[in-house]
């Protein structure tokens, strides 16, 4: 019986087909333009949440007894609003309706006062939409675009995704 002996100095080696591969990268086998996941319009926020003012629910987070969302980015913040006009309703003329429907602009107090946005952000995500109104001929405020006779659902939703996409290709 003839026994093999490998030379201590050669390594242990396996087969290449039960070698561990390396995992793709996720971010490179994307296509470019793939489609971003839409963030979720949030629940209507617990009285608990609209009696604690935000500066007393920012403590109460560094102290670990409150979570608040993580704010959006201005892209995002728009996919979210529009969002939140699809499940609660689209009108005009108010912020909130007295049957809970919203305008833009009181979709996006709604995403202001629970957390989802700051001002900032927010602040940017007006300035993409008066940019795309203007692109488009309108020289007025959004909210006094949104709250005319002639304006249709389909009108305000092609706004904010519009604008969105704009956000989206400037990195915001």
């Amino acid at each position: 019986m003839i026994q093999q002996t490998r030379p201590k100095s050669m390594p242990r080696t396996a087969p290449p087909p039960a070698a561990p591969g390396r995992a793709p990268n996720p971010v490179t086998r994307r296509p470019a333009l793939a489609p971003l996941p839409v963030p979720a319009a949030p629940d209507w926020p617990s009285r608990w949440h609209l009696l604690i003012p935000p500066s007393l629910r920012n403590g109460m987070e560094a102290l670990g007894l409150w979570q608040n969302p993580t704010p959006l980015i201005p892209s995002d913040h728009l996919t979210q609003t529009l969002a939140v006009l699809e499940r609660y309703g689209w009108g005009r003329s108010l912020d909130f309706s007295p049957t809970g429907r919203m305008c833009i602009r009181g979709g996006q107090t709604l995403l202001e006062r629970t957390g989802h946005v700051t001002p900032a952000a927010r602040a940017r995500a007006v300035d993409y939409m008066q940019q795309t109104l203007q692109e488009h001929g309108y020289h007025q405020p959004f909210f006094a675009w949104n709250d005319h006779q002639d304006r249709t659902f389909t009108h305000v939703r092609n706004l904010l995704v519009h604008s969105a996409h704009t956000a989206r290709k400037n990195g915001e």
